[in-house]
């Protein structure tokens, strides 16, 4: 009998927190601070959710994250997804946030960070989970605000703010639009990950890579399409932060069988499986390890060697990965 996936230790590394924002959670926030949503109820909202790209979904996404206000929001929004991670044996999380859509709505970053921080904290205390937190920049804004963002990131110098991505919109907004964003974040020590390859071609993903010197590529599904970008990937050890039922609810691969995740490991290029928005896409990271199994066939050997890479391409230091292979070795050795 296979092993339960959803006790298998992993580490989440393609999760944005205004994503894990349930209905009924934005209706309570929203309630609390006396804001009204433009639907009636939270299964109204949750009806809303009928994506058919990247740009419907975001519609939505941009809207219900209207009801995050104060740290208070912030830390029972992450708190929420915590919980639900660790029932999937998430043991480290690099949790993405989109701070310009907070602070355009005039909430300070620190009140931000502070909320998403506290409950980091209390997971860590709680259930010994490691996180951090990626600042992803919004991408269909100017790079001028990117920048002034990351400056101001620089000069919050919280400990949890380990990195920089960038995220929404794709088409039409290449990566290289923010090389001097991303080339102002080395120098200051943060690692850099950002969005290529879900909805705009392969070229984005080189792009990415060759302008904003990132470490990871989230999503990179159309690296499929370019058999000198694979053996790039394969060979520098890029990995890709992949969402198999993101990618199935946004028509990226509507046919999980058509999904390349597996013809690219069998290639050698490192792939972990994540969530991006489990509220909205209905797959928190058990769901799509089981969704990979199902389709693909995934060995328990197979599950285990995706949370493997899970951990080793983290930002989690040398001794916390060592600790989390632990707990991996002891899945395998569970006949239970």
């Amino acid at each position: 009998m296979a092993r339960t996936l959803a006790a298998l230790p992993k580490a989440e590394l393609h999760i944005h927190v205004e994503g894990t924002l349930e209905p009924d959670l934005a209706f309570e926030i929203a309630q609390r601070n006396g804001i009204s949503l433009p639907y009636r109820s939270p299964d109204e909202l949750r009806d809303a959710y009928d994506f058919v790209d990247l740009q419907s979904f975001l519609d939505v996404y941009f809207v219900a994250g209207g009801a995050l206000r104060t740290p208070r929001d912030f830390h029972d929004l992450a708190w929420a997804y915590l919980e639900r991670a660790h029932r999937d044996a998430v043991a480290h999380v690099e949790l993405f946030f989109d701070p310009q859509a907070h602070l355009a709505r005039g909430i300070a970053l620190d009140e931000i960070v502070g909320g998403l921080s506290a409950a980091l904290a209390e997971a860590r205390e709680t259930w010994d989970m490691s996180g951090s937190l990626i600042a992803c920049f919004l991408r269909d804004r100017p790079a001028a605000d990117a920048m002034a963002v990351l400056e101001e990131i620089i000069e919050l110098d919280s400990p949890d703010i380990v990195g920089v991505g960038l995220d929404s919109t794709e088409v039409g907004y290449p990566p290289a639009l923010f090389r001097d964003v991303f080339a102002r974040a080395f120098e200051a020590g943060l690692h850099r990950v950002s969005h290529a390859g879900e909805e705009a071609p392969h070229t984005y993903i080189v792009e990415a890579l060759d302008a904003l010197r990132i470490e990871r590529v989230d999503h990179g599904v159309r690296a499929i399409d370019s058999p000198e970008l694979i053996e790039r990937l394969a060979r520098d050890g890029v990995a890709l932060t992949m969402c198999p039922l993101s990618n199935k609810r946004l028509h990226v691969t509507p046919d999980l069988r058509d999904h390349p995740i597996r013809a690219l490991v069998d290639q050698g290029v490192k792939v972990t499986i994540n969530s991006d928005d489990p509220s909205y896409f209905g797959g928190y990271i058990a769901d799509n390890y089981a969704a990979v199994r199902e389709v693909l066939g995934l060995t328990d050997d197979e599950a285990a060697q995706f949370a493997r890479t899970s951990i080793d391409v983290s930002f989690a230091p040398p001794v916390r990965k060592a600790q989390l292979h632990a707990l991996v070795d002891g899945w395998l050795a569970d006949e239970g």
